[in-house]
Protein backbone atom coordinates (compact mmCIF):
# COMPACT_ATOMS: atom_id res chain seq x y z
CA UNK A 1 0.00 0.00 0.00
CA UNK A 2 1.11 3.52 -0.69
CA UNK A 3 2.50 5.57 2.24
CA UNK A 4 0.54 8.66 1.19
CA UNK A 5 -2.66 6.62 1.09
CA UNK A 6 -2.00 5.29 4.59
CA UNK A 7 -1.44 8.80 5.96
CA UNK A 8 -4.64 10.03 4.31
CA UNK A 9 -6.65 7.15 5.76
CA UNK A 10 -5.31 7.91 9.25
CA UNK A 11 -6.31 11.57 8.79
CA UNK A 12 -9.81 10.51 7.70
CA UNK A 13 -10.22 8.26 10.73
CA UNK A 14 -9.07 11.01 13.11
CA UNK A 15 -11.38 13.55 11.47
CA UNK A 16 -14.25 11.06 11.72
CA UNK A 17 -13.68 10.62 15.45
CA UNK A 18 -13.57 14.40 15.90
CA UNK A 19 -16.78 14.68 13.87
CA UNK A 20 -18.50 12.18 16.15
CA UNK A 21 -17.45 14.26 19.15
CA UNK A 22 -18.62 17.51 17.56
CA UNK A 23 -22.02 16.04 16.71
CA UNK A 24 -22.48 14.68 20.22
CA UNK A 25 -21.67 18.08 21.72
CA UNK A 26 -24.36 19.89 19.74
CA UNK A 27 -27.79 20.62 21.11
CA UNK A 28 -30.47 18.32 19.89
CA UNK A 29 -34.20 18.78 20.36
CA UNK A 30 -33.60 18.60 24.09
CA UNK A 31 -30.50 19.60 25.96
CA UNK A 32 -27.25 18.39 24.42
CA UNK A 33 -23.87 17.76 25.95
CA UNK A 34 -22.94 21.37 25.20
CA UNK A 35 -25.13 22.48 28.12
CA UNK A 36 -22.82 20.63 30.53
CA UNK A 37 -19.89 22.90 29.74
CA UNK A 38 -20.92 25.85 31.88
CA UNK A 39 -17.61 27.70 31.64
CA UNK A 40 -17.69 27.59 27.85
CA UNK A 41 -21.27 28.83 27.78
CA UNK A 42 -20.47 31.70 30.12
CA UNK A 43 -17.44 32.75 28.11
CA UNK A 44 -18.81 32.45 24.58
CA UNK A 45 -22.52 32.49 25.21
CA UNK A 46 -24.86 29.64 24.34
CA UNK A 47 -25.51 30.77 20.77
CA UNK A 48 -21.83 31.28 19.93
CA UNK A 49 -20.95 27.81 21.24
CA UNK A 50 -23.56 26.30 18.93
CA UNK A 51 -22.23 28.36 16.00
CA UNK A 52 -18.65 27.23 16.63
CA UNK A 53 -19.70 23.58 16.91
CA UNK A 54 -21.70 23.85 13.70
CA UNK A 55 -18.75 25.38 11.85
CA UNK A 56 -16.43 22.68 13.19
CA UNK A 57 -18.90 20.00 12.10
CA UNK A 58 -19.21 21.33 8.55
CA UNK A 59 -15.46 21.89 8.35
CA UNK A 60 -14.78 18.29 9.34
CA UNK A 61 -17.35 17.02 6.82
CA UNK A 62 -15.71 19.00 4.01
CA UNK A 63 -12.25 17.86 5.16
CA UNK A 64 -13.29 14.19 5.12
CA UNK A 65 -14.88 14.59 1.69
CA UNK A 66 -11.84 16.29 0.13
CA UNK A 67 -9.29 13.94 1.70
CA UNK A 68 -11.36 10.92 0.62
CA UNK A 69 -11.35 12.12 -2.98
CA UNK A 70 -7.60 12.75 -2.82
CA UNK A 71 -7.05 9.29 -1.29
CA UNK A 72 -9.01 7.68 -4.10
CA UNK A 73 -6.58 9.17 -6.62
CA UNK A 74 -3.53 7.91 -4.71
CA UNK A 75 -4.66 4.28 -5.03
CA UNK A 76 -4.19 4.22 -8.81
CA UNK A 77 -2.43 1.29 -10.47
CA UNK A 78 0.53 3.28 -11.79
CA UNK A 79 3.18 0.59 -11.49
CA UNK A 80 1.17 -2.47 -12.39
CA UNK A 81 0.51 -3.89 -15.83
CA UNK A 82 -2.81 -5.44 -14.80
CA UNK A 83 -5.75 -4.46 -16.95
CA UNK A 84 -9.10 -6.17 -16.54
CA UNK A 85 -10.03 -5.58 -20.18
CA UNK A 86 -7.04 -7.63 -21.33
CA UNK A 87 -8.18 -10.45 -19.12
CA UNK A 88 -11.73 -10.29 -20.48
CA UNK A 89 -10.62 -10.22 -24.13
CA UNK A 90 -8.29 -13.20 -23.75
CA UNK A 91 -10.80 -15.58 -22.23
CA UNK A 92 -10.44 -19.12 -23.52
CA UNK A 93 -13.80 -20.10 -24.92
CA UNK A 94 -13.16 -23.81 -24.32
CA UNK A 95 -12.13 -23.37 -20.70
CA UNK A 96 -14.18 -25.02 -17.98
CA UNK A 97 -16.25 -22.36 -16.15
CA UNK A 98 -15.65 -21.90 -12.44
CA UNK A 99 -19.31 -22.58 -11.70
CA UNK A 100 -20.80 -24.96 -14.27
CA UNK A 101 -24.42 -24.47 -15.18
CA UNK A 102 -27.00 -26.74 -13.66
CA UNK A 103 -28.09 -29.61 -15.91
CA UNK A 104 -31.17 -28.92 -17.95
CA UNK A 105 -34.13 -30.94 -16.84
CA UNK A 106 -35.47 -33.07 -19.65
CA UNK A 107 -39.04 -34.13 -19.62
CA UNK A 108 -40.10 -37.51 -20.89
CA UNK A 109 -42.26 -37.41 -24.04
CA UNK A 110 -45.87 -37.89 -23.19
CA UNK A 111 -47.83 -40.41 -25.17
CA UNK A 112 -51.36 -39.50 -25.84
CA UNK A 113 -53.70 -42.41 -25.28
CA UNK A 114 -56.63 -42.47 -27.60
Amino acid sequence: MNAVFTILVVLIVLASLLLIGAVLLQNGKGEGLASNFVAGNQTFGVRQTADILEKITWGLVVFILVVSIIASFTTGSRGSDFDITDQLENVDENAQPAFPAAPIEQTAPTSEAE
